[in-house]
């Protein structure tokens, strides 16, 4: 990274250790990075494998950055932040940066001060084996340089995409947010159905889960699109011809079109609570 600021993360669970981590591996700077956490075993671990300043205060690692990233349950977000505007008087000076679901912008506004910069992140469970699709937005008052700032800290943990507003990103969510479990899901049944027709239960996830890492891997290097793709893979009268049919005649389409939208409206639904 160019842009080398003192960042603080609040909150050390395991998408903070996967952040730093990647942050760190991709030549970040230790020292430039503080994390606290009410419990000590978190951050140790942290210390110890990556080099990384730790605290028990949050006021401390806030007033030693210019980057502050609230990664605590939404739950817990008006009490810490609350905290923060009642003790640090340069909050508008820094970078806030929020991985919390659920709490929308105008909301850390209210938390925190008008005049606040702040990005809102929703990174994805692979994020904590380097695969990752983070999606971001940004206030009307973050430049560039910020959005490039934490475009390239959330590299270090997969893809990165930018979308226009906060409906857009409650549509990342239920894509790339919930994604993983449609996808373990429809693994699942795959292995099943191999181990009904008679097959060995552990040779049917190896075979499933690799035959899903290919295919996803053939489709990020392939310029074709997913349609072409799949008619690529399919031979007219063959047998993966006849496993599509029957995808099509039970409406896979619409039975991932409603999955998608379901989650959309519990994200939207999750937003009022807060």
């Amino acid at each position: 990274m160019n842009d080398i600021r003192n960042i603080a993360f609040i909150g050390a669970g395991n998408m903070t250790q996967s952040i730093v981590g990647g942050m760190c591996k991709s030549g970040y700077p230790a020292d430039k990075v503080w994390v606290s956490n009410p419990s000590a075993g978190k951050l140790e671990k942290m210390k110890a494998e990556l080099g990384v300043n730790t605290s028990h205060d949050n006021l401390e690692i806030v007033n030693a950055a210019d980057a502050i990233v609230l990664s605590v349950k939404p739950q817990l977000m008006a009490d810490v932040c609350a905290h923060l505007k009642e003790h640090v008087d340069n909050l508008s000076d820094k970078l806030i940066i929020t991985i919390a679901a659920g709490i929308r912008m105008p909301k850390y506004k209210q938390y925190l001060g008008d005049d606040i910069k702040i990005i809102r992140v929703m990174p994805n469970t692979p994020s904590l084996v380097g695969q990752g699709m983070s999606g971001l937005v940004a206030d009307d008052g973050v430049n560039e340089q910020d959005k490039n700032y934490v475009t390239e800290a959330f590299n270090g943990v997969g893809d990165t995409l930018w979308v226009e507003d906060e409906d857009q990103l409650d549509i990342l969510g239920a894509v790339a947010g919930s994604g993983p479990a449609y996808f373990f899901e429809f693994m699942d049944s795959l292995a099943k159905g191999a181990v009904e027709l008679g097959f060995d239960p552990e040779k049917a996830r190896a075979m499933v889960q690799q035959t899903c890492l290919g295919a996803a891997q053939m489709a990020k290097e392939s310029d074709l699109s997913l349609e072409d793709l799949l008619k690529q893979v399919t031979s007219k009268g063959g047998s993966t011809a006849k496993g599509v049919e029957v995808y099509q005649e039970r409406d896979l389409h619409g039975i991932s079109a409603d999955a998608v939208k379901a989650a959309v409206n519990r994200n939207q639904e999750m937003a009022k609570l807060f």
